[in-house]
This record gives C-alpha cells, sequence and structure tokens, in this order.
C-alpha cells in the first residue's frame, strides 16, 4: 500500500504541475498585454522615426497638448461687417499710409503681397482698391466707401503727442499748435474718444495704432486704458533695428534687466547687439497682448519698418534678412497681423513708397518672399496654440501650432546663434520632422530633436510627421 501511495502520489505530481505553469502562462500573457498597451499609450511601439512617410498625421491617443485659440478666435472678424475675410487662408499683410492713384499701384502692391491697405492718402482712389480685390483700414475721408473698406482708422501714437489723459483736445495735430489744453495737459484718451465717436456709425471694425507711449513710457494701468477702451484691433510700432533712440533705458532698456546696460557717454542704454535685433519686436507684441482684458480678447497687430523711419542719418539700417527676421518674431509671439512701415525719411533714396522703389529691390525681394511664406502657412498661424507639448532650449523662440493633423513649429533666435538648440516633445514619441521650405528633414527619437541656429535672425518652422496628438483629437 506504501508503494501504492507513493506511485499514486509522483502520478498526481505532474499534473498540479502542469495546472500552475499554465495560470502563471496565462498571467504573464494577460501581463504582456497590459504592459504592451502601457507602453503604447506612453508611446513605445509606434514605428521609428525612419520609418515614418511624410506628410503623415500624429496617432490619437496621449496627453498633455492643451489647445489655445488664436487673439480674438480664429472667426474674430466675422463679427463685423463688411470686414476682413474670416476665412483660415486669410492673414492681413498690410503696408502704412500708401497712395493708391492708379491700378498699377495696387498691382505692384499685390504682387509683394500686400492684401489690406491701413490708411490712405487724402489723394487715393477707393474704387482701385475694391476693383483689385483688397482691402483697406482708413479713415472716412477717403470715400466713398463699399465693401473694400473693412475697418475705420482712428489715429496713430496719440499716445505718444498727447499722452495718456482726459484733458480738453484744441483739435490740433502734431505741428498744427498747442494739442491739449491746458498745453501741459494730457488729452490723448480725450482724442481717441472724439474721433471715434466722429466715425461713421457701422458695423465695421476699428483700429488704433500706438507707439513708445504703450510699449515704454507709460506704466501698465495708463497704457492699458489706451488698448482696451476704443479699438477692435490694436497695432504697435518700435523699429528696434532703425532707431537710435530706442536703446535708452527710459525706452527698449524697460524689456531687459538694468546689469545689462551699457554707459555711453554718461547714457544708460543696452548694448547693439541686445537692442537691434529681430527678437525685440517679438517682446513689443508681448508687451501689448498682456495689457489686454481680457487677455486674447483682441487680435494685435506689429509694425515692420522696411526703409529709415528716421531723419537721423547717424541711425541704423535695416537689412533685407532683418525684416524677414522681424515679421517671424511678430508672428511667434502672437501677431495676428504685420504692417509695413513703408516711408524713408533719410539715407540715399528717401521715398514713402519703398515697397514700389527700384532703390528698395532687396527690402522688397525679402518682403515678397515672406509675404508669400506667410499666406500659404495662413491655416496653420490661424489655427489654435498647442500649449503643453514642445519645449526649446536656450536661446530660441518657440510657438507650437495644431493644424491638420500636425504639430507645427515656429522658432526663432532669441538673440544671437545659437549652435545646437534642443526641442522636446515628450508627449509625441517618435516622429518624422520636416523643416519646411529648406529641404530637410530630422528625426525626433523620443520626441527630441536638435537643429541649429546661425545667427539673430535664423528661423525655422517645422511639421511633425507621425507621433501622437498628444491628447489634441
Amino acid at each position: 500500500m506504501a508503494s501504492m501511495t507513493g506511485s499514486t502520489e509522483r502520478a498526481a505530481r505532474p499534473t498540479r504541475v502542469t495546472l500552475v505553469l499554465a495560470l502563471v502562462t496565462v498571467a504573464a500573457v494577460l501581463l504582456g498585454v497590459v504592459v504592451v498597451r502601457l507602453l503604447a499609450d506612453a508611446g513605445f511601439g509606434r514605428p521609428a522615426a525612419s520609418q515614418i512617410g511624410p506628410g503623415t498625421t500624429a496617432s490619437p491617443g496621449g496627453a498633455g497638448a492643451r489647445l489655445r485659440p488664436v487673439d480674438g478666435g480664429a472667426d474674430y472678424y466675422a463679427g463685423f461687417s463688411p470686414s476682413l475675410p474670416a476665412d483660415p487662408e486669410f492673414f492681413p499683410i498690410g503696408v502704412w499710409l500708401e497712395s493708391v492713384t492708379d491700378p498699377v499701384d495696387t498691382a505692384t502692391d499685390a504682387a509683394a503681397g500686400i492684401n489690406t491697405y491701413v490708411e490712405l492718402t487724402e489723394t487715393s482712389n477707393i474704387d482701385l482698391v475694391r476693383a483689385a480685390g483688397m482691402h483697406a483700414i482708413t479713415s472716412p475721408t477717403s470715400g466713398p466707401h463699399d465693401t473694400e473698406t473693412a475697418g475705420w482708422f482712428i489715429s496713430d501714437e496719440v499716445d505718444m503727442w498727447a499722452g495718456p489723459g482726459y484733458d480738453a483736445w484744441t483739435g490740433n495735430y502734431p505741428g498744427q499748435g498747442d494739442i491739449c489744453q491746458p498745453p501741459t495737459g494730457s488729452c490723448g484718451y480725450t482724442v481717441q474718444q472724439q474721433t471715434v465717436d466722429r466715425l461713421p456709425t457701422d458695423d465695421r471694425l476699428r483700429l488704433a495704432n500706438y507707439g513708445k507711449g504703450v510699449a515704454f513710457w507709460q506704466d501698465d494701468a495708463a497704457a492699458a486704458r489706451f488698448v482696451n477702451d476704443y479699438a477692435d484691433i490694436v497695432s504697435i510700432d518700435t523699429y528696434w533695428f532703425t532707431d537710435g533712440a530706442i536703446c535708452g533705458h527710459s525706452e527698449g532698456g524697460k524689456f531687459f534687466d538694468p546689469d545689462q546696460m551699457v554707459t555711453v557717454d554718461g547714457v544708460q542704454r543696452l548694448p547693439a547687439e541686445l537692442c537691434h535685433r529681430a527678437a525685440n519686436y517679438g517682446r513689443t507684441v508681448d508687451r501689448v497682448r498682456e495689457l489686454i482684458e481680457p487677455r486674447g480678447s483682441v487680435p494685435v497687430w506689429n509694425f515692420i519698418e522696411v526703409g529709415r523711419p528716421f531723419a537721423e542719418e547717424h541711425y541704423p539700417s535695416i537689412t533685407p534678412e532683418d525684416v524677414t527676421a522681424a515679421v517671424w518674431s511678430s508672428l511667434i509671439h502672437g501677431a495676428r497681423g504685420i504692417v509695413y512701415f513703408n516711408h524713408s525719411f533719410s539715407g540715399p533714396c528717401q521715398t514713402q513708397h519703398a515697397l514700389r522703389e527700384a532703390c528698395y529691390a532687396a527690402e522688397r525681394a525679402a518682403v515678397t518672399a515672406v509675404n508669400e511664406r506667410v499666406t500659404r502657412l495662413a491655416p496653420v498661424l490661424n489655427a489654435p496654440y498647442a500649449d503643453g507639448v514642445a519645449t526649446v532650449s536656450a536661446g530660441v523662440d518657440l510657438a507650437t501650432k495644431w493644424h491638420d493633423g500636425h504639430f507645427y513649429l515656429i522658432a526663432g533666435s532669441a538673440g544671437s546663434s545659437v549652435a545646437e538648440a534642443t526641442f522636446q516633445l515628450p508627449c509625441v514619441g517618435d516622429a518624422r520632422v520636416e523643416v519646411l521650405d529648406e529641404g530637410r528633414t530630422l528625426s525626433a527619437d523620443d520626441g527630441t530633436f536638435t537643429d541649429s541656429f546661425i545667427d539673430g535672425n535664423a528661423v525655422h518652422i517645422y511639421r511633425i510627421d507621425g507621433g501622437s496628438s498628444c491628447g489634441a483629437y
């Protein structure tokens, strides 16, 4: 009996062992499925960047993206009538105080990518603007107006020549005598309100342009009143590349730490390498956008000079490369429109039509090229920002957009050259990076890739192919 029992126990053991092994195998399989799913959710197991085809959209899933609309919302202009197109393919590209007296004028401007006139001379023929299919935001005096007039222009730089205040306005403009009453007073708010009250009572938008008062001279409360109380679009002009005075401690120096100042002829000012650079155009846009209440509710446009906007011959000049970089810095920082200051008051080619003059052919070529690119990328520029997706190492400014199944990274030098900038998109994982208009492709391995920015004007635009959508859809 003992031997029989032992034989039975020996026969039973393999059965129990087999059962345990089977249970362990099943558990391992189930655990493996869970692990695979977790790894997939984390980005593992997707095709390597080298295996992702051009134009591949991001895979749904993941988390991290917070979509934020452009200022005013993508359909902001649809709230006015007549208005600028609310079509996502349209991006406002304007020119300041031009004259339109012949069909050649609109043809020349349109060929450079201009689609909007911001203020027109009194000699201009508004019918020619309409016939060309272009738009105008101008004073009521250049009428009669029809669908081409998308809005009314209120004033230019009243923050500088009238100051922040409610004193009486004499009706004079700079060069015509005392502006405020008393003469030492400030009446900029009065000027704005009285000008708005005289505009036609219709559904067109209103645009006001400001300058150094809002940008530098006034405290937040005073500047915010200008920005918030009168206009549906706010634009700003600070000419960092060509203004010698802007480097002073009471102007552009306010955007920098005091220890970055240098002393020149007993005056504290920014060194040229910090002052005369493209990234500062974005700083100006930031300044105005931070004043808007509520934040993001009103579009901000930025002015870019194309000639020499000051009479001082010793002031610096702007180069074609400077113009291009200033445009992109403005856009990276949220500008929803670009306006070119087309007047040149010093140097060998003084004109009020710089983009039409042969002596500014190089600047016109740069403006034409950047306008073509901006227009082509208008759906991306009008698309939501994707916050929380991408970061970049020091020395580069970055805006991240989400459009049509792709993240787009618009990146520009924040100052000087950067030999190797590192971009990180941890929620994206492995992806293909198309460097638009450069004929280059990079790989984002585990969401990381690097690129160089050769100087302070360097700009790269990246489309991310494949990877995770980070929850954008």
